[in-house]
């Protein structure tokens, strides 16, 4: 039975507060065992240096305590921990050559020169640098100069290296280079390795375990291929790498539904015809003849990257509808005192026959309102010659004082689109709207759906409500003046990001393969 490994450092519902009020760190509770090689992978701003600076001793958590061996060192000052740091800019001593930087912490502790001489020899060696020892570090390559850092670091023999990102200054090669040198030295010395990154390929290359952090909360530890194989969210199986993402339901065990098909899969403890998200990555699937596949679609885009191919297959372009929005000034009647405004309004023609004095005022977003108080007045009187027919017509909104305005209003046949493939129907109207009534909007998707009275339904048995998706617009809605402008609703569609070896001309259609193992199933509701 193989030995349990040893926790060496604990962090205990770290949470880490600055004097702005911004919670950086969230109540983290992190293991770390013996000679582990674990990353803190995550966004700029997730907090992961921040709780490397607290291990470091650099900050202070606001509550929570670290252990050390079993021992809090929240109190216990850097230089008293058997903790060294390495950080992105190496901060190596300029005047000195490369032998006296290594060997700088050893001199400050007055050990032995002899001593000194053997362990940074060692530590160049290790670093593969042994021939440049007596060489300035001002002429060394940057890759050299990280070396440096590490050997200075490790000389100290710490139980812990911190390393905070410190290939970001390196060019793409000799990243790649140093992520294998930095595993293999983790293993030569045999001590615990703490990294920091943001680069996913880093952390799934060098890493034992990989703590995914986001927004000051941890979201899934596990070994770099639990992180890709398995994410335990959305946000995870995101950031990890490419990936797919399609919403489905779990029947029943080992078996889930996604594009109205039923497939296998290796899923089990979901409830019965519970919503899930079903993740498959884009090695993980093929592209063969449209008969033999799985799934069937259309080549939208593929790129060549030498040893494959970043393809895009679209399985379904979702049910959309285009409409227009006239946009104009708010340019309110001013007229003793008071002052009245309104727009103009598109109305279906079958509500044209269903229309009263309250509806008419809702859809032309009128209003009166005293010019010197802004307390609203009263519309008292609405007046307009609209048919149950299309065409434009007027309206007058009139207040009990004689303040008026009058809008246009047109009636068109209603605005639908049916698709039979996917058997849906979508309905949206033309709409009047005014710039500031854009400009103001906190949420102008939703608004803009609202506005077109936007909705979508299945054409299949009860006619269950299609949620809509995608909302389209081609203007600035800071700066928008004046205009016609299109808006253009959709239901979901669905394209798969695949890398294959397979060449695909645009607009080829194919079909799609997968394996059962290859699909990773996610409760719906875990969304960081």
């Amino acid at each position: 039975m193989a030995e349990e490994a040893k926790k060496l450092i604990q962090f205990k519902n770290i949470i880490k507060t600055f004097e702005d009020g911004t919670v950086v760190l969230k109540g983290i509770s992190l293991d770390i065992n013996e000679n582990e090689f674990v990353t803190l992978l995550g966004p700029s701003g997730c907090g992961k240096t921040t709780l490397l600076r607290i291990l470091g001793g650099f900050l202070q958590p606001t509550e929570g305590k670290v252990l050390f061996d079993g021992e809090d060192i929240v109190n216990v000052p850097p230089y008293k921990r058997e903790i060294n740091t390495v950080f992105q800019k190496y901060a190596l001593f300029p005047h000195m050559n490369v032998y006296d930087n290594v060997a700088f912490g050893l001199t400050i502790k007055k050990e032995p020169k002899d001593v000194i001489e053997q362990k940074v020899m060692r530590m160049l060696r290790l670093v593969n640098l042994e021939d440049y020892a007596k060489r300035n570090v001002t002429e060394m390559s940057g890759g050299q100069q990280q070396r440096i850092a590490i050997a200075r670091a490790l000389v100290n023999e710490p139980s812990v290296l911190l390393l905070d990102e410190p290939l970001g200054a390196l060019d793409l090669k000799l990243r790649k280079e140093m992520q294998h040198e930095l595993k293999s030295i983790q293993q030569e010395v045999g001590i615990t390795f703490i990294f920091v990154t943001h680069d996913q390929e880093e952390a799934l290359t060098m890493s034992d375990k990989i703590v995914v952090m986001n927004a000051g909360e941890i979201q899934q530890i596990g070994t770099p291929t639990e992180i890709y194989r398995r994410p335990v969210n959305e946000f995870v199986a995101n950031f990890i790498g490419e990936t797919n993402i399609i919403e489905g339901v779990m029947p029943q065990d080992d078996c889930v539904i996604f594009e109205d098909k039923k497939f296998p899969c290796s899923a089990r403890g979901f409830d019965k015809n519970e919503k899930v998200d079903v993740v498959i990555r884009p090695e993980h699937l093929d592209i063969v003849p449209r008969d033999q596949g799985m799934l069937k679609g259309v080549v939208k885009s593929q790129l060549f990257k030498g040893m494959h191919y970043d393809t895009i297959v679209e399985t379904r372009a979702g049910t959309s509808i285009t409409v227009k929005m006239q946009v104009s000034e708010d340019k309110p009647v001013t007229n003793n005192g008071e002052k009245i405004s309104a727009s103009g309004f598109f109305l279906d023609l079958e509500d044209a026959t269903e229309l009263n004095d309250a509806k008419i005022i809702a859809l032309a977003s009128a209003e009166a309102w005293d010019a010197e108080t802004e307390e609203p007045i009263s519309i008292k009187t609405v007046e307009h010659d609209i048919k149950p027919e299309t065409g434009d017509y007027h309206v007058t909104f009139s207040t009990g004082s004689g303040t008026s305005i009058t809008v246009q209003a047109k009636v068109v046949a209603a605005n639908k689109a049916e698709s039979t493939v996917y058997q849906e129907e979508i309905y949206a109207m033309n709409f009047f709207k005014k710039v500031e009534d854009i400009q103001e909007s906190m949420a102008l998707d939703t608004d803009l759906k609202m506005w077109a009275n936007a909705s979508a339904w299945s054409l299949e048995g009860e006619g269950e409500q299609v949620e809509i998706t995608d909302v389209k617009y081609d203007f600035d809605p800071e700066t928008i003046t004046p205009g016609v402008y299109e808006v253009t609703f959709a239901t979901e569609g669905y394209e798969y990001k695949v890398s294959t070896t397979r060449a695909a001309e645009e607009g080829a259609e194919v079909g799609l393969i997968f394996r059962p193992e290859d699909l990773h199933v996610m409760k719906r509701g875990v969304r960081q």
